[in-house]
């Protein structure tokens, strides 16, 4: 009988659950979406429940799948890998493992001005020498700030040790073992702003700073290895070690093989990540990028890499189909954008949560411009694209410019890197090969590969190396035209615009 590992891969609008056989074939998976709450401005947030929910429901289709395809006769679950949304926080009751209130979403950027008054306070330089991020409504210490100012009845439950703070991946594991386990890996904890990067632990300056409480946050543990075990009664049945942790876009580097010092790659998801692995010692780069773990070894030892991150690519397509109806599905969006050549001088600039690297402007909005007469969906769909594969390569710029990261070629992965047509106009943007993995739910891959480590399954980092696979080499085409000027003139206009009045 062979052993398997189940991945849950819990993202921004979903969860995909995985099965993982001993080659590193996907042999079954299963999917449920769960709401989205913008209850103001700028804010976003999920109910903890439906994230739960969620969880259950995609697992259980992703093993009914292997029982229907005959598979499970000899496949043996022997362990469970997480992979998350991160710095999304979340509040739930230790005993009830209920939801003290709703999870604030990365994307949510309701502290604006809090993190305007930490940055005047001088605050922002020290932050960043230990935490290696920024000052930001990105990052969790911010959205627990908030809820200490503005939520006094779960803040009282925090103080009295009632109510646990935690990423998603703690909650998850705290419902799947049933409130035994209250932990978290590095790779999460350093997107907090309240892990030191050199001591590898909470920040008692940084606690202070944000007044978190450091007996309400989870134990940081290795992001492979046995660290919990599930609990049958709460946990479809399954009494397995849970030995594989990591944040969705550090598993997706694991997925796409990016193991060693100057491994890249971009995870094209709700938004888009790019990442470069930097080896054993933490790179501070200038404004744009962020140092983060890429992976904690069981032994304590690090890894790091710089990071760009976009907060809203695949978001945009979901409010093409959700929120404007041009499309009834995301991957309609690739027909409907080549049926025109080009947008026509339309440029979409999705700044629709504000703009992370390399503007870092919480204050801008989405923005459409170059609409005449004669602009269709179908041009505004290309722009979409466009704006996509802009973004990542503004990230590319500042891998060059800031960390002296040059690349040659690109990896690629997630829900968008199905499309061909994106695939190329990204090529084409950068000048350089784009490399599309076989497994386009890398993040999920990468959670059962570590996992897989945990239980021995794979017998050391070397041995995973190869399992990644292409699926397709888009090659740069330099007769085609693509504006840089135009995009970065569209992007310093949509700037600032929550903050006019």
């Amino acid at each position: 009988m062979g052993q398997a590992i189940l991945a849950i891969d819990a993202g921004t609008t979903g969860v995909t659950a995985l099965i993982v056989d001993g080659t590193g074939a996907v042999i079954a998976q299963g999917y449920a979406e769960f709401e989205q709450h913008f209850p103001d401005d700028g804010w976003v947030e999920h109910e903890l429940g439906d994230i739960w929910a969620a969880t259950l429901t995609a697992a259980r289709a992703a093993t009914s799948q292997a029982a229907e395809a005959g598979v499970d006769a000899g496949i043996d679950i022997a362990a469970i890998g997480i992979t998350n949304q991160r710095e999304t926080i979340c509040f739930w009751d230790r005993e009830t493992l209920g939801s003290a209130r709703r999870a604030i979403v990365w994307q949510d950027r309701r502290t604006s001005s809090m993190c305007e008054r930490w940055r005047e306070q001088g605050h922002e330089p020290r932050v960043s020498q230990l935490t290696g991020l920024r000052l930001d409504p990105y990052f969790s210490a911010t959205k627990i700030a908030w809820v200490r100012e503005h939520d006094p009845v779960t803040w009282a439950h925090v103080e009295s040790g009632r109510v646990a703070i935690g990423t998603v991946d703690s909650y998850l594991i705290a419902r799947m073992t049933r409130g035994l386990f209250h932990i978290t890996d590095a790779t999460n904890a350093s997107r907090t702003l309240l892990y030191d990067l050199t001591s590898g632990q909470w920040s008692p300056e940084l606690c202070e700073l944000f007044g978190v409480p450091v007996d309400a946050l989870p134990e940081i543990v290795p992001s492979y290895g046995i660290v919990a075990r599930s609990d049958p009664a709460t946990f479809l049945g399954l009494d397995i070690p849970i030995s594989g942790i990591a944040g969705d876009q550090q598993a997706a580097l694991v997925g796409q093989a990016g193991l060693s010092k100057g491994a890249a790659k971009c995870t094209y998801g709700t938004g888009s990540f790019l990442l470069v692995h930097t080896g054993d010692e933490p790179v501070h780069s200038g404004y744009g990028l962020l140092t983060t773990v890429a992976l904690q070894h069981p032994d304590g030892s690090r890894d790091y890499a710089l990071e760009g991150a976009v907060f809203v690519t695949g978001a945009a397509v979901q409010w093409l189909r959700d929120g404007l109806g041009i499309i009834a599905t995301a991957p309609e969006i690739e027909a409907l954008a080549a049926s025109v050549p080009d947008s026509a001088g339309v440029v979409f600039v999705p700044a629709l949560t504000g703009l992370g690297a390399p503007d870092w402007d919480p204050n801008a909005r989405g923005v459409i411009l170059g609409i005449t007469r004669g602009t269709s969906t179908a041009h505004i769909a290309r722009a979409t694209l466009e704006a996509i594969a802009h973004q990542v390569a503004d990230l590319v710029g500042l891998m060059s410019d800031e960390g002296g990261v040059r690349l040659t070629s690109l990896a690629v992965d997630g829900g968008a890197s199905a499309n061909d047509l994106l695939c190329q106009m990204q090529a084409d943007v950068l000048g350089i090969p784009v490399d599309r993995s076989a497994q386009v739910q890398t993040t999920g891959l990468g959670a059962a590969l570590l996992a897989g480590l945990g239980i021995g399954l794979w017998p050391s980092i070397d041995s995973i190396r190869g399992i990644r696979r292409s699926s397709g080499q888009f090659a740069a085409q330099p007769h085609r035209t693509i504006e840089r000027a135009r995009w970065r003139s569209a992007v310093e206009l949509s700037r600032g615009w929550a903050s006019l009045r």
